[in-house]
């Protein structure tokens, strides 16, 4: 992948994903939305730094000129992680996807870790398989939170620049790796809450929690509950595996909806726990 491929990928992502949103709406839901002009910058400038990081992680398959195919890796330490895979619509089964991927995940090929984050697409799921991603099942948390039920939290603040560092050693705790230059992405989209005794962070937006990282299960189900204090008229926890039930436990105590979503793919790895990973950085 070049700089120039930048939009046309992103192109391609919106549609691939947009569809699968529309078929795996999940009830109560609001509708899907394509991406704001906002939310597309803010995807190719992220993409942009994939590139800048690890020019060797992003490929892309052509056909007379056209893009047909992209997937976007980047190395972390000791874990490999995929950001994005898609493949034009009405293309998808055609062996493109299979040629990008494996180009993708050759590229860390030599670290012990790898993850991704899989929609339910069977036949990208079927190509994790063969790579050799173990699939765990994922649970969305979703809905208004019943504000009733909200516990007084102490012991949080919001997270500042020096809080990085302590922050990078417990992700490699929890998955092998820091997020590194993934912390400036992950606090654009929204605000930055810490354990004031540094045992823990999570960022979220007061739409959805992007990620969450933890010591203990206590601090995970604290942090968890200052995110959905702040939150609005409706709220979605995705990427929680049953490794982290201290969340699904809090979403129920808040009324929250519980459904199956997605799935984690790992290599090398049990599923981190407290951890609640984001869909592109992890």
């Amino acid at each position: 992948m070049t700089d120039a491929d930048v939009p046309v990928a992103e192109g391609i992502s919106d549609d691939a994903f947009f569809a699968l949103d529309v078929a795996g709406r999940l009830p109560s839901a609001p509708a899907p939305q394509r991406r704001t002009p906002e939310q597309r910058a803010a995807w190719e400038a992220r993409t942009r730094g994939f590139l800048d990081s690890d020019p060797g992680g992003s490929w892309v398959a052509e056909q007379d000129g056209e893009m047909l195919g992209f997937a976007t890796g980047y190395r972390r330490e000791q874990v490999w992680c995929l950001a994005t895979f898609a493949v034009r619509p009405g293309l998808q089964g055609a062996g493109i996807g299979a040629q990008v991927l494996d180009a993708a995940v050759a590229y860390g090929s030599d670290l012990p870790r790898g993850m991704l984050a899989a929609s339910v697409d069977p036949r990208a799921l079927r190509r994790y398989h063969r790579a050799g991603f173990r699939l765990h099942p994922q649970l969305t948390l979703h809905g208004t939170v019943d504000r009733s039920t909200l516990p007084a939290v102490t012991g949080v603040r919001d997270g500042r620049p020096d809080d990085l560092a302590w922050m990078d050693d417990l992700d490699r705790v929890r998955r092998g790796g820091p997020h590194g230059p993934d912390h400036h992405r992950l606090l654009a989209a929204g605000r930055l809450v810490v354990t004031t005794d540094r045992a823990g962070y999570a960022y979220t937006n007061g739409r959805v929690l992007a990620l969450l990282a933890a010591r203990d299960e206590d601090t995970a189900r604290t942090l968890l509950w200052e995110c959905l204090a702040s939150a609005g008229d409706h709220y979605e926890a995705a990427h929680v595996t049953s490794a982290n039930y201290w969340a699904v436990e809090v979403a129920m105590t808040a009324r929250l909806d519980l459904v199956a979503r997605g799935y984690l793919g790992l290599r090398g790895m049990a599923p981190p726990a407290p951890y609640v990973h984001h869909g592109a950085l992890l």
